[in-house]
């Protein structure tokens, strides 16, 4: 079965920051593949886009996750409303950028909260549930900052790098279980504040960087996250899968 082919019909999708961006396009990726999304965002137009998904039944959640308390009321209102979650894309973050030397430590912290604490919290929830029904797909977005030094980006970098610890730890102790956890780690990708904060000289920069000469659409993000999260990928665990146009290989 390829890609565009998957069916999804059945199962429960948790997309965290999916009110804009990545997160969006992921739920709207699924929805398309038939499957009920609970978008999750800080933001209040999570519940509008939510209900505006084709297919159902979706459901939107408006809530901080980096309140630890978040991620286990966050799971109990979908398994209220939609049921048992099946799938969890840790989609949400911040991109905190300073130079080291003059990085305010309240965006140290805002940044590890948001990438990394929030994530956890998530997947600690979810994970729960998903060992216990015996199934679960987990996929953190992580960055190809998490495995390549880039100017200005220790924070984030830092957040993201914790990422794929975080994921080969848990795949490990919920393998058995039938639950996979893994990481995407893209490069720059193509969204409205993607595109605005690679505006202009710096941008075609850095796509004369990249091997294949451009930065990555969000749909393309969203096709791998599915592969990774499809019945599929049962052999696919602990791993972080790089979708960088050969950025990481040269």
């Amino acid at each position: 079965m390829s890609v565009s082919e998957q069916d999804f019909t059945g199962q429960v999708v948790v997309v965290t920051g999916a009110a804009s961006g990545i997160g969006y396009t992921v739920a709207h990726h699924f929805a398309v593949r038939g499957a009920s999304v609970v978008g999750v965002d800080l933001g209040e137009r999570v519940i509008e886009l939510s209900t505006q998904l084709p297919g159902g039944p979706h459901h939107g959640i408006v809530r901080n996750l980096v309140d630890p308390e978040a991620a286990a009321e966050v799971m109990a209102e979908v398994v209220r409303v939609i049921g048992v979650p099946t799938i969890l894309i840790n989609s949400a973050g911040v991109a905190l950028l300073d130079p080291a030397l003059e990085m305010p430590s309240s965006r140290w912290q805002a940044t590890l909260d948001v990438n990394l604490s929030a994530s956890f919290y998530m997947a600690q929830a979810a994970g729960r549930l998903m060992v216990d029904a015996g199934y679960g797909r987990i996929v953190n977005l992580a960055s190809q900052a998490a495995i390549v030094g880039l100017d200005q980006h220790a924070a984030y970098a830092a957040s993201k790098a914790g990422l794929l610890g975080l994921s080969r730890v848990l795949s490990l102790e919920w393998a058995p279980s039938g639950v996979t956890v893994n990481s995407i780690s893209p490069t720059v990708v193509e969204t409205p504040l993607g595109k605005a904060a690679w505006a202009g000289e710096k941008g075609e920069a850095a796509k004369r960087a990249i091997p294949v000469g451009r930065f990555a659409q969000p749909e393309e993000i969203a096709s791998l996250i599915a592969f990774v999260a499809s019945p599929g990928a049962a052999m696919i665990t602990g791993e972080n899968i790089v979708i960088d146009g050969g950025y990481t290989s040269v």
